[in-house]
């Protein structure tokens, strides 16, 4: 099917698809403001919940990274200029492989932090937020390629990956790219990390200076 960039659905048109609309125009520092609460809150950490943590940034940038291989870093922005419709590779499995990532990732953040009462607020927290981006994405994509999104929706998961069903596309996977464009969220990463590294000691060396004064 041709792509229409002029198109609009009803669902881009519905009232969560545009709050969405507006949630994805500021994606991209959203998760800095969330991340505030556990660096400037008390919180106690351990070198399991480093562990855990870690682990949960690696597996979700690993998601991350096959999206955007798929996908590409133009596909991905969700432009009415977007010529094709991704449906291969992790897409096969699940329709918003890079929300999954990110969520993997920032619940890692919040796990080293060890501010846990925080863990539940900010599952819901993210789970609202990504839930209403991808009502307005879908919208958009439902506009553009009509029925061919609607098959492809109906057949693919949302949120929870499973096997393809049918038969699967055969398309390449840019991992230069998609390596490059993460430069920016590894410095991200990078700076989080050490800020939390810092967090975990100054915590850590005040509260030995406070047991020492008695």
């Amino acid at each position: 099917m041709t792509a229409d960039p002029n198109r609009v659905s009803a669902t881009e048109q519905s009232l969560p698809a545009q709050i969405g609309a507006v949630l994805f125009r500021h994606r991209g520092w959203l998760p800095l403001l969330f991340l505030g609460i556990p660096l400037v809150m008390p919180g106690s950490t351990s070198p399991f919940r480093w562990d855990v943590g870690l682990a949960l940034i690696v597996v979700g940038e690993t998601v991350r990274l096959a999206g955007v291989a798929a996908a590409g870093t133009v596909t991905r922005r969700r432009s009415r200029n977007v010529q094709r419709l991704v449906t291969h590779g992790i897409f096969a499995w699940v329709r918003n492989p890079l929300y999954i990532g990110n969520f993997l990732i920032w619940m890692g953040f919040v796990t080293i932090s060890g501010v846990l009462w925080f863990l539940p607020a900010a599952v819901l927290l993210f789970a609202v937020e990504y839930e209403l981006i991808v009502r307005y994405e879908e919208g958009v994509l439902e506009s553009i390629f009509g029925r061919e999104y609607l098959d492809y929706k109906t057949c693919t998961p949302r949120w929870i990956p499973g096997p393809p069903k049918g038969e699967t596309q055969i398309g390449e996977h840019h991992w230069g790219e998609a390596f490059r464009s993460e430069i920016s969220t590894f410095l991200q990463y990078a700076v989080l990390l050490m800020a939390f590294w810092i967090k975990s000691h100054v915590m850590a060396a005040g509260a030995t200076g406070f047991i020492k004064t008695f």
